[in-house]
Parts: C-alpha cells; sequence; structure tokens
C-alpha cells in the first residue's frame, strides 16, 4: 500500500510504498476514504511532540471502509462505512485517562494512508448525512471540543459561550456545537477574515485579539460569558477571569500561544470561576459527541482538501495557520 511516512526530523512527510498492516486477532483494517489533519500532526513534523519515533505515519482522523477483520468475531463489521476514535486506552475513570491512553498516529500507524489497523471497538458508523471528506473532520476535534463544552464546560441552552481562536478545527467546532446547543456565541481571532466567517456560521460578534481592549470590547457587546473555550493559555489568558460571569468555567486543552501567565486569584475564588483542563475525551464522549452530530446534523466545517499523496503540502498550510476549519486528505 501507499502511506505518507515522517522518516526524521524536521523532513517533508514522503509518499511511499509500505508493507499493509497486518491483523491481530480484535482489529480491523480499514480502508482510506478521507482523513484529516490536527495540530499535532504539525508538531510531530517538526519534532515537537512527546515520544516521536521514526519512520512513523501519521494521521489521526480518518474515515472509511472495513474491508478485513483479524477473527471471526471481529467479520459482522467487514463492508461497514466507519469513522475511527483515534483515543486508545481511557481506562475506567470517566474523569480523566489513564497512564496506558495513546492517540492513534503515533505511536501505532495513522490514517496518511491508504489502510489503517486499528481495535474494532475503535470504529463506529460514518454518519449517514456526511460526506468522506466531512465525516474524516470529526474525530479528535468533535471529541475534544464535545468533552470541553458539554461534559467539562456543562454548556447549556442560553449560555454565552467564547470560543477564542476560532480558526482552527477544534474552535469551528465549538461554535458550531454551542450553537447546536442553543447557546449565544462569541468569538476571537487574529483575523478579521476568520471572525466574518465566524459570523456567517452565526457567531453573535468577534472581536481581534491583537487589539489592546479585546477584553474591554467583549465584556461591553457580552454582559459576560458563562463559558470560555480556549486552546491557546498565554499572556491574554490573564484577562479571560474578568470576562467571566459569576460562576463561569473556563476550559482549555491547548497552550499554542504559552504558558499560563500570573492570575489574580482574588477574582477567581470570589467570583467562583472554574478553570478546568480537559484532553479529547472517553469512549462514552466519543458515542455521545457522534449522537449530537447525528441528532444536530451537524457539518464539519472543512478549509482545504489535498489528495492523500499531498499530505505534505496540507502540513505546510498548517504551519502558517491560515486555514478556517478542517484540511482534509482524499484518497
Amino acid at each position: 500500500m501507499k502511506a505518507n511516512v515522517l522518516e526524521a526530523a524536521d523532513k517533508p512527510l514522503i509518499f511511499k510504498e509500505v508493507d499493509k498492516p497486518v491483523l491481530q486477532p480484535g482489529e480491523v483494517l480499514v480502508k482510506i476514504k478521507a482523513a484529516a489533519l490536527n495540530r499535532r500532526d504539525y508538531w510531530i513534523t517538526i519534532d515537537k511532540y512527546a515520544g516521536i519515533k521514526y519512520p512513523t505515519i501519521l494521521g489521526s482522523d480518518g474515515a472509511g471502509i472495513v474491508e478485513e477483520a483479524g477473527s471471526e468475531a471481529e467479520k459482522h463489521l467487514v463492508g461497514q462505512e466507519v469513522i475511527i476514535n483515534p483515543g486508545y486506552g481511557w481506562g475506567n475513570d470517566q474523569n480523566f485517562q489513564s497512564d496506558d491512553f495513546k492517540i492513534l498516529g503515533l505511536p501505532a500507524d495513522g490514517t496518511f494512508a491508504e489502510y489503517v489497523k486499528v481495535p474494532a471497538e475503535q470504529v463506529h458508523p460514518k454518519p449517514a448525512h456526511l460526506n468522506w471528506e466531512q465525516a474524516a473532520a470529526i474525530p479528535l476535534a468533535g471529541l475534544t471540543t464535545y468533552r470541553a463544552l458539554f461534559i467539562k464546560g456543562k454548556a447549556k441552552k442560553g449560555d454565552k459561550v467564547l470560543v477564542t481562536g476560532v480558526g482552527g478545527g477544534t474552535g469551528a467546532f465549538a461554535l458550531q456545537f454551542a450553537l447546536a446547543a442553543g447557546c449565544q456565541v462569541f468569538v476571537t481571532s487574529g483575523s478579521g477574515e476568520k471572525i466574518e466567517r465566524a459570523k456567517q456560521l452565526g457567531a453573535a460578534a468577534g472581536i481581534n485579539y491583537k487589539t489592546q481592549d479585546w477584553a474591554e470590547q467583549l465584556q461591553h457587546l457580552s454582559g459576560g460569558f458563562d463559558i470560555i473555550i480556549d486552546s491557546a493559555l498565554g499572556d491574554g489568558f490573564a484577562k479571560l477571569p474578568d470576562i467571566c460571569n459569576p460562576g463561569g468555567r473556563i476550559v482549555v486543552f491547548g497552550a499554542t500561544a504559552g504558558n499560563i501567565p500570573a492570575l489574580n486569584g482574588r477574582k477567581i475564588f470570589w467570583r467562583q470561576l472554574q478553570i478546568i483542563g480537559t484532553m479529547m475525551g472517553s469512549p462514552e464522549d466519543f458515542k455521545a459527541m457522534v449522537e449530537f452530530v447525528n441528532q444536530h446534523q451537524i457539518i464539519p466545517v472543512i478549509d482545504e482538501i489535498f489528495l492523500l499523496a499531498d499530505a505534505a503540502m496540507a502540513v505546510q498550510k498548517m504551519e502558517n495557520s491560515s486555514q478556517f476549519g478542517k484540511i482534509i486528505l482524499k484518497a
């Protein structure tokens, strides 16, 4: 089969012939119809991710058709159209992942290939209203966003939600999921074009975080937020408690802008605020996320579709964060 292989640090992916995966009992072989990029794929290619091994096939998100089964017990899945839950070994506690938790696409070879093998319990029926490219966009970002918004953030109808950095895959899903749940959603971005795109999708308003008084402007527009979904941290994080309503939740799952700065703890405890960490989600979260997508007929936002053979070009596009929504590889 052909696959995109990362052979060394700071080298582009190479589309080359590799051995087709050999199944063990309990596994299935999925013929990939489409895959999607996540920020972790980019970090791995520039050698800024833990546990990198070479060579490796990246890709956590994928949708396709089950072509082979590792044993008789999995044969009922052959021929099914599926999406893949990329989180392995969550463990028994819904509140946090176990020490054995792993993500498809490192260490296990991932979806940037014609075929991928995964444990049978990791495949779920593809939402029927989505095409292959849309379905492939869902897994990692959809799971992360669903848990952040609903399991950790406790979002409900009528809440005011702020999504920081709306342009990425999780930001776009947070906007769509919160709107579907009946929340009023505001956004930030460093791009006026991305803010306008978010407003077209239903955001009430957006502010460019490069302006000095961005937090004050958001406070004026919204009156304060019940939930803030943040994947950046950095210096701007210090302003987020100022624009939370009493009892507000700030849910974080990334640090693209750096570490958490010094915070005024008095505001946090006096106003009963919560700063909550999250990361991907449990198998139960994944099932609930897929049900939510089906119930609300969510259609993921896709920025651009590349051929599977052009994965190196797709990763290069992610480097400058110019995309709005997901970047897709089409087999």
